[in-house]
């Protein structure tokens, strides 16, 4: 247990296509939801943190005075970072009441910075010459490793996007909600083998926000508060072709167990699961990385529904980055769902949800955050 909870979440007012609301706009709108759920204003925040934007400029926006400042930016799953470091602020008295902020205009592209590699990084000196650009190119290296060595066959990658969309069928707030089957999966676009176009995320604008204090103040707040029971971090590489094992992620190895251990629960405890679905493979990897399962049983995990509305282990329930929402770095969205889960406000609502697991990747499975989230303090 952490001595930390969660009093305050909300997303932008608007998902999907905000063409009338630049980057900071939406960092704006998602922080004064998340104040209006916690019921403060501005002044009554001092620790802030955000990635995509600098804080010094969020800070200035919103009137904020803060005596703890988090800029943490190793992509999408930096939120799950700050979370990890504001635990720590809270609880060392460097301030009393943080701050956390998403905001991304990752389809309208208004006022959005853009993420393209220096030549002189290290994925520009010896990785882009070689042809991989991006997301999708890039993410097929391991994909493909895992498929050779397990022998995951296509159907199989492609019921995890049907799963998903299961989820997203139930929440008004999805961007694409039709049922989908594997031959829909299937025949949809050839993005990059083995990647078609509905196992890759979307491209969306919005944001979200979470307000975070300590345990013992969160009684005074008008939402049910959310603990923050364990929390873990860790980055492998800048380069997908230098993954120790190209079949798993070291960083996930590292940061969910930590936070498993900190919250000190098993396996059997998780009533839900959020992991990172920026494309089809990451739940597969997740599960394995978190032990869920055994190495090469994910795929036939998930295909035998018990990540389904229904299953035994719930996961994805917002209907992921592949249905709900994914403007560019998802790890916000991931946690909102967690939270909505453990407060029993969620649209896909999962029934008795006590502890919900969040695990967030960070560029191509460079980087790894994981919270565990509670019902009760531990």
């Amino acid at each position: 247990m952490t001595g930390v909870a969660v009093v305050g979440a909300a997303e932008t007012t608007q998902l999907g296509k905000i063409p009338d609301l630049s980057q900071i706009q939406l960092h704006a709108d998602a922080a004064l939801n998340a104040m209006a759920d916690a019921g403060l204003k501005a002044k009554d925040i001092d620790g802030i943190a955000t990635a995509g934007s600098r804080p010094t400029d969020l800070a200035h926006y919103l009137g904020i005075t803060p005596t703890w400042v988090d800029g943490t930016a190793v992509g999408g799953c930096s939120f799950m970072l700050h979370v990890r470091h504001a635990v720590a602020a809270l609880t060392s008295g460097q301030c009393s009441t943080v701050l956390i902020t998403h905001g991304e205009s990752g389809r309208s592209g208004v006022g959005r910075e853009g993420f393209a590699r220096a030549p002189a990084s290290l994925s520009g000196q010896f990785e882009m010459p070689f042809g991989p650009m991006g997301p999708p190119t890039l993410f097929t290296l391991p994909v493909l490793r895992y498929m050779k060595d397990y022998g995951m066959r296509p159907e199989q990658l492609a019921m995890v996007a049907v799963v998903q969309r299961q989820w997203a069928s139930m929440n008004p707030r999805a961007s694409f909600q039709e049922p989908i089957t594997v031959d829909d999966v299937l025949a949809s676009k050839m993005i990059a083998y083995p990647f078609h176009l509905l196992e890759c995320c979307l491209v969306t604008d919005g944001g979200g926000a979470l307000i975070l204090t300590r345990a013992d103040r969160a009684k005074d707040f008008p939402q049910p508060p959310v603990f923050i029971s364990g929390t873990g971090e860790s980055v492998e590489t800048p380069m997908i072709s230098q993954m120790q094992d190209l079949t798993s992620s070291r960083a996930f190895c590292v940061a969910g167990p930590a936070a498993m251990a900190e919250a000190k629960i098993s396996h059997r405890d998780v009533d839900h699961l959020m992991v990172y679905d920026a494309f089809a493979h990451l739940p597969i990897y997740g599960l394995e990385d978190l032990g869920f399962c055994a190495r090469g049983e994910a795929p036939d995990f998930i295909w035998e529904q018990h990540t389904a509305p229904g299953g035994s282990l719930p996961m994805n329930t917002n209907g992921g980055g592949l249905s709900y929402m994914h403007s560019g770095m998802y790890g916000m969205y991931a946690m909102q769902e967690s939270v909505r889960q453990v407060r029993g406000t969620a649209a896909a609502q999962v029934d008795d949800v006590n502890i919900s697991l969040c695990l967030g990747v960070g560029g191509m499975f460079g980087a790894a955050g994981c919270v565990v989230f509670a019902k009760e303090p531990s």
